[in-house]
């Protein structure tokens, strides 16, 4: 076995997801399990280079997980100008990320990023063609195609478990404590417009490449958004106006007919098995799946109900579900689609989730926002590079 080294530079590894799901759980745990294997006699050593604003951080990084304290840095020009850094990551603010990627692409980086890709659809269009002009690799994070409960849903699909689909019923959400009394379990910067925040901007583009992947493209959304705690309480313990949709509730439209509602909010209590649940609704079956697990209820094993509002229920509808089994062993979902990537980039590995896929959830957030102030459907037409 050959072992190549890949020095990775990682913008944003000091931010919750940036550290826990990228560094953590996916490039340190590569290191962990001795690199990663490509098949061809070449494993990959990843070598992450840290990169953030706050110097102290990162030594504090570096330190508790035994990293070279000289693989750290202030100064992404110059981490860009290093000719033996090969893939530039992003995980910073939304608002700091178009032009980060810009100057990663045009110093030859590969590139792979946390979503959304850019503050607006025509910036993540640019980058998408501005990636494929100068010829590099490019990979977007999208997470959720990876977790068991999906790849279990994945499978009944894939296996005709449903028929034809007909709807899709997507909750998420927890409530975020406003930070007066309780600290606030997500950034203050999610609940300012004018940084980037809002829950639209956050989670359309997971149901886009969702939605897209296992049932269909996106043709039409209608939305409604709310801003339901309009006051929070920041990092300093100072009060701010919450200028951000907390609440998003959405309609979307599909290729084959089905229609899909996703409800998603940052103010809502948590009255089911896990923080995001799916039910898909076909003509021979249904399902309902979430990060991890999934239960199905086919049609041949379907009660038959009778609205009598005047007796008690006399049957446990939950009871009348099956738990698909896992018949595997499921990875890290962020750990699983780094692997993807660093072998597309060094193996020639197919690989779709690329800028241009990252686009769409870019414009399905702007037209969720376009439709919600204008009070209307719309479109959404298909984009190209």
């Amino acid at each position: 076995m050959t072992r190549k080294t890949v020095r990775i530079a990682m913008n944003g590894v000091t931010g919750r997801m940036g550290y826990r799901q990228h560094l953590v759980r996916s490039i340190l745990a590569i290191r962990e399990q001795g690199g990663l294997d490509l098949g061809d006699g070449n494993v990959l050593w990843p070598e992450p280079i840290l990169v953030g604003r706050r110097e102290h951080a990162l030594k504090a990084l570096a330190e508790q997980h035994g990293l070279d304290p000289a693989n750290i840095s202030t100064d992404v020009d110059a981490v860009l100008a290093d000719p033996t850094v090969e893939i530039y990551f992003d995980a910073q603010v939304t608002s700091a990320r178009e032009e980060a990627i810009k100057k990663a692409i045009a110093a030859g980086k590969h590139i792979y990023t946390e979503k959304p890709t850019a503050t607006g659809l025509d910036g993540a269009l640019e980058l998408a063609r501005l990636a494929e002009a100068k010829g590099i690799k490019h990979g977007v994070v999208q997470d959720k195609l990876f977790l068991p409960g999906l790849l279990k849903l994945k499978r009944l699909i894939d296996g005709g478990f449903f028929g034809r689909i007909l709807s899709i019923r997507g909750e998420f959400g927890y409530w975020v404590f406003e930070g007066d009394w309780q600290t606030a379990q997500r950034p203050s910067w999610n609940y300012r417009a004018e940084d980037g925040g809002g829950i639209v901007v956050d989670m359309f583009p997971h149901w886009e490449y969702v939605l897209h992947e296992l049932f269909g493209r996106v043709k039409s959304v209608q939305a409604l958004t709310g801003t339901h705690i309009p006051q929070r309480w920041d990092e300093d313990d100072k009060p701010y106006d919450a200028t951000a949709d907390d609440a998003a509730y959405g309609i979307f439209e599909l290729d084959g007919g089905a229609i899909a509602q996703i409800n998603s909010s940052w103010a809502v209590r948590v009255n089911r098995d896990e923080l995001v649940e799916f039910q898909v609704d076909g003509t021979e079956g249904s399902a309902v799946a979430g990060l991890r697990n999934c239960r199905v209820q086919h049609r041949s094993a379907t009660p038959k109900p009778v609205w009598n509002p005047d007796i008690p229920a006399t049957e446990v509808f939950r009871d009348q579900w099956q738990e698909v089994p896992d018949n595997a062993e499921f990875d890290n979902g962020f750990k699983a689609q780094w692997e993807l990537f660093l072998k597309h980039v060094y193996a020639d590995a197919p690989y779709q989730w690329d800028l241009l896929a990252g686009a769409r959830g870019v414009q399905l957030a702007e037209l969720g926002l376009k439709s919600s102030a204008e009070g209307r459907r719309l479109d959404v037409p298909e984009i190209s590079l």
